[in-house]
């Protein structure tokens, strides 16, 4: 998918968004929230959760482990829209900040691709609650390191895509 600002020439390959939506549907815990994988781009992807009030915390607002997995979830994805294809991410370090309490119906996280060297990316990522009517409030921003990494083995706990 061409996302905003991207040029018409910096489409993704269509092989790249087939490996990341495959691996995102092995994701178990973005699964257990109810997460969707709504657009793929290159050095970006953007994710949905709806509210669950499993994931609530005490004052009703949605969980910041529960936010935090998301956007954590969707910079990992956006780096690996820019690693070669032998490789896979996982997440080296992150910064969250909440801004607002995550009160909505849905939560969307925007991740894009700050710079991308051969073994690490820099990526930034923010979640934006949507009320019923769709209008959107920032509540939390995320600055996250990932690093490529060889495919490790098969796990048995892992499902197939």
């Amino acid at each position: 998918m061409n996302g905003p600002g991207l040029a018409d020439a910096e489409l993704l390959d269509p092989a790249v968004e087939a490996r990341v939506r495959a691996s995102f549907a092995r994701q178990t815990m973005p699964r257990t929230l109810g997460a969707t994988m709504v657009e793929v781009g290159p050095g970006r992807v953007v994710l949905e959760m709806p509210r669950d009030p499993r994931f609530g915390q005490q004052f009703g607002y949605t969980h910041a482990g529960a936010v935090t997995t998301l956007v954590d979830t969707a910079c990992g994805y956006a780096a690996l829209t820019r690693m070669a294809a032998d490789r896979e991410v996982l997440t080296v370090d992150f910064a969250a900040n909440f801004l607002a309490p995550a009160a909505g119906e849905c939560f969307r996280a925007t991740a894009t691709v700050l710079r991308a060297g051969r073994t690490i990316v820099v990526t930034r990522g923010e979640v934006h609650a949507l009320d019923g009517a769709g209008t959107s409030r920032l509540v939390a921003a995320m600055q996250a390191t990932m690093m490529a990494v060889p495919p490790p083995p098969a796990s048995p706990d892992v499902p197939a895509a």
